[in-house]
């Protein structure tokens, strides 16, 4: 069977094999739809793959969206989630951003994590597999070698280095729990 792959928030830069959504008319996207209107148009467990790049920070209400993307995950689907990181420059720079994440930002999905335990805001659950920084962003030597230290000790770079040098975005790999 083929991998059902869903790319919210396509614009113009839809990922090869998926179905592209974006709010606006002028992109890439195979379905308009505006992505703070719930329900999304799909049925439930509809995807395997489901990519939000850039475009969680620019909705109303994360815990909604997330749920939303976890009803229509399948089982195990791996959802990748990029945002910009709340160091960053680029975090502030915009003004149609609403949110700032952190390496524990999605922690509040995953009962392993204690922020899930104890704040129990929300039922969908993810597992999260691993985070990184400035995955896709190319960088010069210093940058890559931060960037080599905050992906091996994140929770180490955030507490006592990012402060002193930001990295640019923050990309959790979730895997459904159903």
């Amino acid at each position: 069977m083929e991998s059902r792959i869903l790319d919210l928030g396509c614009g113009n830069k839809k990922r090869p094999g998926s179905i592209g959504v974006d709010g606006n008319s002028r992109t890439a996207a195979d379905i308009v739809h505006d992505l703070n209107v719930f329900p999304y148009p799909f049925p439930d467990s509809s995807f395997d793959e489901i990519y939000i790049d850039n475009v969680l920070e620019h909705l109303d209400d994360v815990l909604r969206v997330m749920e939303e993307i976890h009803r229509i995950s399948a089982p195990g689907a791996i959802v990748k989630v990029i945002v910009p990181y709340f160091r960053s420059v680029w975090a502030f720079i915009d003004p149609t951003h609403k949110h700032y994440f952190t390496v524990n930002s999605l922690a509040y999905f995953d009962p392993a994590h204690p922020i899930c335990k104890r704040y129990d805001y929300t039922l969908a659950r993810f597992t999260i597999s691993k985070t990184i920084f400035n995955e896709t962003l190319p960088g010069r030597l210093p940058t890559k070698l931060l960037t080599k230290i905050a992906n091996k000790w994140p929770q180490r770079y955030e507490f006592y280095l990012s402060h002193l040098f930001p990295l640019d975005d923050i990309t959790y790999y979730l895997t459904a729990i159903k």
